[in-house]
């Protein structure tokens, strides 16, 4: 008997424990309920949107993030109003929009498409750019309230292929790339050695090469009226096709230019140090990349504001997500 007595006992506890548990548990689900339906809907809307902004921020500074391509410069590859996505945490994503890059272990590779600040651009300020970044994430690329004085975005960051390596020495010839690559002494056609490799995307060139000889008039006529000379009826007559180019090969014509303008006047060392520039190519640093445009002829590139920092890269591109008919992994 006293054994079935203390059986008793422990059951009723037990069972008291459980009613006030239950009870209680009724009792916040009810208060929650009750504090639900007195709940204002706006601000209910409201906590709702926030936190998907959140959500969406976060995802967009740390993992993912979308992008509108605003320009020609990776025509085939990438066409103007393309929304891509862009991997942030392959090469370590910034902890804040614009400040404190995290490291990685992995660093871009030749060929790949990346996304990184514009050497060029010019800053209206810290808060300004963080809130800039902030609304063109939340807003899938939409808004962007960097704007240039004719109200056209101001481009702040750029998408390019890394064409140039660590160690590379690059030269144009008529608008095609040739590499030294580190610890060679020969030159390699780009478009040779990316058929070599695989890769199958398209360098792009508006330029054909018969129009060559019209740059190469225009150029020279450009550098004698430079040096205050006059240039002959037939070469002003021959560089008249320059004119019907829509996007002509500008660092050849620049060259060609100089080149006049130093034989012209070989005593100036100006001419001596410019044309250097661009007999000499491009050397890219340790720690560095050359990011060029595949479409050669129309993208302001690695080639006018030379090699980028490897910490300066934001991201890989990933796929093509609208317009539909383009989606697709990017190469």
């Amino acid at each position: 008997m006293p054994n079935t007595s203390k059986q008793t006992d422990f059951f009723d506890h037990v069972q008291v424990i459980t009613e006030k548990f239950l009870t209680k548990r009724a009792q916040i689900r009810h208060e929650k309920k009750e504090k639900r339906k007195a709940k204002n809907p706006v601000l209910d809307w409201l906590d709702a949107f926030i936190w998907a902004a959140c959500m969406v921020l976060l995802a967009n500074q740390y993992l993912v993030q979308a992008y509108r391509i605003p320009s020609g410069s990776m025509i085939d590859t990438l066409n103007i109003g393309d929304f891509v996505f862009v991997n942030k945490i392959i090469y370590g994503p910034e902890l804040l929009p614009g400040f404190f890059k995290l490291p990685s272990v992995v660093s871009p590779k030749r060929n790949d498409i990346i996304i990184f600040e514009n050497p060029s651009y010019i800053s209206k300020g810290v808060a300004f750019d963080v809130t800039q970044r902030i609304i063109y994430m939340l807003t899938l690329t939409f808004v962007d309230i960097d704007k240039d004085e004719k109200g056209e975005p101001r481009v702040h960051f750029l998408i390019k292929r890394c064409a140039g390596y660590s160690g590379d020495h690059l030269i144009m010839e008529n608008g095609n790339m040739k590499i030294r690559f580190l610890g060679e002494d020969r030159w390699v056609n780009e478009n040779e050695y990316n058929a070599a490799i695989g890769w199958n995307h398209r360098i792009s060139r508006l330029m054909r090469q018969e129009q060559y000889p019209a740059i190469d008039a225009a150029a020279k006529a450009a550098g004698w009226v430079d040096a205050k000379l006059n240039p002959s009826e037939s070469l002003y007559s021959k560089s008249q096709a320059s004119g019907e180019m829509r996007y002509p090969d500008f660092l050849t014509y620049e060259k060609i230019r100089i080149e006049t303008l130093r034989k012209a006047s070989p005593g100036d060392t100006r001419y001596a140090a410019l044309l250097a520039k661009h007999r000499l190519g491009w050397y890219v640093p340790q720690g560095r990349i050359l990011p060029l445009g595949d479409n050669r002829d129309n993208s302001r590139d690695g080639r006018y504001f030379g090699p980028v920092k490897k910490s300066k890269i934001l991201g890989k591109g990933m796929f093509i997500y609208w317009p539909y008919w383009r989606m697709g992994v990017m190469k």
